[in-house]
């Protein structure tokens, strides 16, 4: 009767934590199905700030999504109602850029110059290369000068597999709704900073850099003198030691005698 219930135990857990295990691996395949999904968008990122009313430079990710061909071609388009009068692409082997200009209704005015056009579009072709599948490529860009009057850019893109297949990148996501089946690139633009050159911290004068340099001298004097002070203890120490020892071999080699002395007496 107890071999009976144990058993009966021993299925029951058995039971559950197969369902647990089978339970645990669905989560799992649902969250890297959606993980997939989620990251196969092009998308824009920021190398570094990419801050209101200075220059950034951005990379376009853009994943092959397909088993069974390889993409070839990349449309990116700006937005001319925040125009940007210097776009520049970052030579790729294997790929051919094209930068498209287009006029503007209202000239933008840079460092102290009226613009009368603005990029309006950039295409890369595959010249030699592509993006097989499992595969994806950065196309690079630096832009300039970045709105200070939006918070974003939205980039719609065009991607072109070499079986003729055209993805395109416009939907423009919604407040509260779900995201988009081919939602567009968007780069976030943040709070504007001192340098529009999108630097860092500028250079320290001259008198500071010798300041610095006399300090970091007289810091580096302190700490070779203290350095050797250590040394000179160190060996010190060692010194003290090695008496001792010699005095403590010489006793046990004293009295070792005696002791044979009278062995030989007796």
């Amino acid at each position: 009767m107890s071999v009976s219930r144990t058993s009966s135990s021993s299925s029951s857990r058995l039971s559950s934590a197969t369902r647990v295990a089978l339970a645990g691996g669905i989560a799992l395949s649902s969250v890297v199905l959606l993980s997939g999904t989620a990251f196969a968008h092009v998308s824009v990122q920021p190398q570094g700030e990419a801050a209101k009313g200075g220059y950034a430079t951005v990379n376009i990710k853009v994943p092959n999504e397909r088993d069974n061909a390889s993409t070839v071609k990349l449309e990116v388009n700006f937005p001319l109602d925040h125009p940007l009068a210097s776009v520049m692409p970052q030579p790729i082997p294997g790929w051919k850029a094209e930068v498209t200009k287009s006029k503007l209704s209202k000239p933008l005015e840079l460092h102290g110059k009226k613009i009368n056009e603005a990029v309006s579009k950039v295409t890369w072709t595959a010249d030699g290369s592509k993006i097989g599948p499992g595969q994806f490529q950065q196309f690079p860009l630096s832009l300039g000068q970045l709105p200070e009057d939006a918070d974003e850019l939205v980039l719609k893109a065009i991607q072109t597999y070499d079986n003729k297949e055209v993805v395109r990148w416009i939907e423009e996501a919604k407040d509260g709704a779900d995201e988009p089946q081919n939602p567009a690139p968007v780069l976030k633009l943040s709070a504007a900073s001192g340098d529009h050159h999108g630097g860092g911290a500028t250079a320290p004068s001259a008198s500071a850099s010798g300041d610095a340099k006399s300090g970091h001298d007289d810091k580096a004097g302190a700490h070779e003198e203290k350095t050797a002070a250590a040394s000179s203890s160190s060996s010190d120490t060692t010194a003290r030691i090695l008496g001792v020892i010699g005095i403590l071999v010489g006793i046990a080699g004293v009295a070792f005698g005696v002791l044979a002395g009278r062995r030989r007496s007796a």
